[in-house]
This record gives C-alpha cells, sequence and structure tokens, in this order.
C-alpha cells in the first residue's frame, strides 16, 4: 500500500470510528426504548432510577461512563457496563468496516448495516424480539444507499445481487418457518431478508456463507450451552445474534473463507 493511501486508510478508519462511539452512544437509547415503544428522540437522556436528565459532559461515549466510575452523577445508580461496551463494540465494527471495504461508496450503508446488526442482536437477547422499528429503518436506509453506490460507480451488478440475495435470504429462513414456526420467528425472515441484500452486495455466494455461519454459531453455541447446563433442549435461544454473528464474519472474514474453501476442494 502506498503511504498516501495508507493515510487516507488511516484517517478514514480513524474518522469511522469517532461516529461509531457517537452512533454506540444512541443505540444504547435504542436498544433501552424500542423495546418498550417509546420515543428514541423525546425525552432526552436520563437517568432510569433518579429520571434525572443526563447532561452534556456525562453523556461522552465511554469517557463518560468512566469518570463516573459507572454511577449516576445525580442519584449515584449504578450504569451498566453494556453501555460503555455498546458504544466501543460499535466503534471496532465501523473501523472494522472502514478496513475492509475501504473508501466505497457502499462503506456508509454498511455502518448502518453493523449497527443495525450491534442493536438488533442486544434486544433479541434481551426480549427475543427482532424489532421491526429497527429492521425497516435499517432496509429503508442501506437499500438507498447502496442504489447510490452503485450509481456513483457503476456497479449495477452488485446492486442485482444484492437484490437477488436479499429475496434468497428471506426464501430461505421463510421456509423453515413454514415448517417450524416456533423455532424460527418472521423476525429472524425479515433480517435474514436484510442480511441477504447486505452481504449479497459482496457477491451470492457471501449470503450462503452468512446463513451458514449463523447455524453453525447457534449450533456450537447451542450444544455449550446444554453441556454446561445454562439451558436445556427445550429451553428458547434467540437465533437473531447469531444471525448478526454470521453476517458480520461473512463481510469481514467471508473472502477469506470462501477461498480457503476453494483451496480444499482442489
Amino acid at each position: 500500500m502506498e503511504p498516501a493511501s495508507a493515510a487516507v486508510s488511516g484517517l478514514l478508519a480513524v474518522v469511522c470510528g469517532v461516529v461509531g462511539l457517537c452512533v454506540g452512544s444512541f443505540l444504547n437509547v435504542v436498544i433501552s426504548r424500542v423495546p418498550r415503544r417509546e420515543s428514541v428522540v423525546r425525552p432526552r437522556s436520563h437517568c432510569p432510577v433518579c429520571e434525572a436528565p443526563i447532561a452534556d459532559r456525562d453523556n461522552v461515549p465511554i469517557v463518560s461512563w468512566i469518570l463516573l466510575r459507572g454511577r449516576c452523577r445525580s442519584c449515584g445508580a449504578p450504569i451498566p457496563a453494556r453501555y460503555p461496551l455498546v458504544e466501543l463494540g460499535t466503534a471496532v465494527l465501523f473501523v472494522a468496516a472502514a478496513v475492509r471495504l475501504g473508501p466505497s461508496w457502499s462503506l456508509p450503508a454498511f455502518c448502518v448495516f453493523f449497527a443495525a446488526l450491534l442493536a438488533i442482536a442486544v434486544i433479541d437477547l434481551d426480549h427475543f424480539i427482532i424489532p421491526n422499528r429497527v429492521l425497516y429503518p435499517t432496509l429503508f436506509v442501506t437499500a438507498p444507499l447502496l442504489a447510490l453506490a452503485a450509481a456513483l460507480t457503476g456497479s449495477w451488478r452488485s446492486l442485482e445481487h444484492a437484490a437477488i440475495g436479499g429475496v434468497a435470504g428471506f426464501l430461505a429462513l421463510f421456509v423453515i418457518h413454514l415448517i417450524s414456526p416456533r423455532g424460527m420467528g418472521f423476525g429472524d425472515v425479515r433480517l435474514a431478508g436484510v442480511i441477504g441484500m447486505m452481504v449479497g452486495w459482496l457477491g451470492l455466494r457471501y449470503v450462503a456463507l452468512a446463513l451458514f455461519l449463523s447455524f453453525l454459531l447457534a449450533s456450537v453455541v447451542g450444544i455449550g450451552l446444554m453441556v454446561t447446563r445454562l439451558r436445556g433442549r427445550k429451553d428458547a435461544v434467540p437465533f437473531g445474534p447469531f444471525m448478526a454473528g454470521g453476517a458480520i464474519v461473512a463481510v469481514l472474514w467471508g473472502q477469506a473463507i470462501l477461498d480457503a474453501y476453494a483451496r480444499s476442494r482442489g
């Protein structure tokens, strides 16, 4: 990599990391309020215990939590460590997307995609739901962003693959939903459509890889939970986090995985 391009890539990663921290702070609001059907805009962020509004100085991602030692300034109630972890996780995902895609027009769409996957994974873990209030806005933002990227770069084949991937992902899990409605919720089906669209932009092989990794992760973790007796065979385990994980791995390391698979085949 030439020094100039390396500097651009480094700057892009830093910018994406800072934006990711800010987006992660907003995701904490989404994760907290969407399952309760509350507005994510009003009222402003406040302590859930004493309901005191959070001052701007106490709303700096990660830094404020550290300076406050994980407690509310007004009442001293503990602030869960998940808040800074979500902020840090979003920043890491944005940086990873910048490193993977570089200064491409599709990068904004994948940053939005990664942010939505993180929010959906946490909400599904907590409430066993994949809310349409997160899923539909994600679709309505990422689809136009991909179309804009195609128009600016002439990547119409990628856009075609995204459309095919979205349909394929939706239909694949819709069939499973028809066979076992209790085992596969319709929220998972909708999410598969969005995942199929986004990873399909990179190539149709990525759609199959993302879905395969989702089921693989679910199987491995499910077996681990049963072996450790943290869950029984009849206990429900949300599938959304595994779909999110499979999609993220497919985007970031899919090419390496697919190349390794091709070499193993001969």
